[in-house]
């Protein structure tokens, strides 16, 4: 299968196109959608697709939500921009009582099958107000699915998955990755929710990562087995609710030990609910505690330098994983009894 090399932005805005050339039901709402969006998400589409499916909204993210609920009620498959996912937060009584909850409460009468995708994250400069990673807060929420491309592959993979699904589905695109290229392939495959995927084979140690923070997990465990010889194992969650459970303790099971790296805030965010889980379910095997390394709990500064002390980066990945391996420097052996996934895509 021979592939082409594009950028993330590039990518899931053709796989939008492709569906949405294949599906008339699919169509687009949001502020400055017929413009290209603010990160050219859309660019072009109003051209092939008209304003009657490339919609541009007032600045009311609470009835762009609701109108999308509406009409996927009604038949069609709106996706919602809503240019930051900070900004999602003024529509959260549309996605949280009315789109995550109506398959449920109708007895699967009815559904609501909207795409809302949330530009997430850091991205220099950007300061308080449009800048936070909000994942935890959905992935709460019972009847929501939440997606975390960090590859273009992956953004295209996750996206068409979404566009063809039954539910509503928080598709969060880390600003910082618009721009990062990879090969994607001619057709595209849907991601199954849910799968994870192995980036980095290792055997000292496992690094559960997604987005934009995996990338600074890749270097840092490059940089460790440069420095160290240590081995990390690396793996994208990709879809962070539902999360690839099987895949992770089946990993953490062979390495003994466990980081999780995410750039929202540490404090009650989704690297806890994973701790919590193999801590749980793999108390005996562990050679050291599990470990975080997020975001601290304040607001994103303005200033590089505030930034900065926000942003999770290789070397403070390292600084964890050296603390770790010096508890027990000892190698891990193969733990019996548990089967490796096998190629489930």
């Amino acid at each position: 299968m021979t592939g082409t090399t594009m950028t993330v932005v590039e990518a899931a805005r053709s796989t939008l196109q492709t569906e949405m050339r294949r599906n008339a039901d699919i169509w687009v709402l949001g502020e400055d959608v017929r413009h290209g969006g603010v990160f050219g998400q859309y660019r072009g589409l109003v051209d092939e697709f008209g304003p009657e499916r490339i919609v541009d909204t007032p600045i009311a993210e609470a009835a762009m939500v609701g109108a999308a609920v509406g009409a996927a009620l009604m038949g069609t498959r709106p996706v919602v921009e809503t240019r930051f996912s900070d900004f999602a937060l003024s529509a959260v009584d549309e996605i949280v009582n009315q789109a995550a909850k109506i398959r449920y409460m109708f007895g699967g009468q009815g559904k609501a099958p909207l795409v809302v995708r949330m530009p997430s994250g850091l991205r220099r400069g950007s300061a308080a107000q449009h800048s936070q990673s909000l994942e935890a807060w959905f992935a709460h929420v019972p009847g929501l699915v939440v997606t975390a491309p960090a590859t273009p592959t992956d953004a295209t993979g996750l996206l068409l998955t979404a566009l063809r699904g039954e539910d509503p589905v928080m598709h969060l695109e880390a600003k910082e990755l618009w721009n990062f290229s990879g090969d994607v392939p001619e057709e595209v495959v849907p991601i199954p929710f849910g799968i994870g995927k192995v980036v980095r084979s290792g055997t000292d140690l496992t690094i559960v990562s997604w987005g934009v923070a995996l990338h600074e997990a890749i270097r840092a465990a490059q940089e460790l087995e440069d420095r160290c010889g240590v081995s990390a194992e690396i793996i994208d969650l990709r879809t962070l609710w539902p999360w690839d459970e099987q895949l992770v303790l089946w990993s953490v099971a062979r390495t003994r030990r466990l980081v999780v790296v995410h750039e929202s805030v540490r404090d009650v965010g989704l690297g806890a609910e994973i701790a919590a889980t193999v801590a749980e379910k793999l108390h005996e095997t562990l050679r050291s505690p599990v470990r975080r390394v997020a975001s601290p709990r304040i607001p994103v500064g303005y200033s590089p330098p505030l930034e900065d002390v926000y942003r999770v980066q290789a070397h403070k990945i390292i600084q964890t994983v050296a603390s770790m391996v010096a508890i027990d420097p000892a190698s891990s052996p193969q733990v019996p009894g548990r089967l490796a996934p096998t190629d489930r895509y």
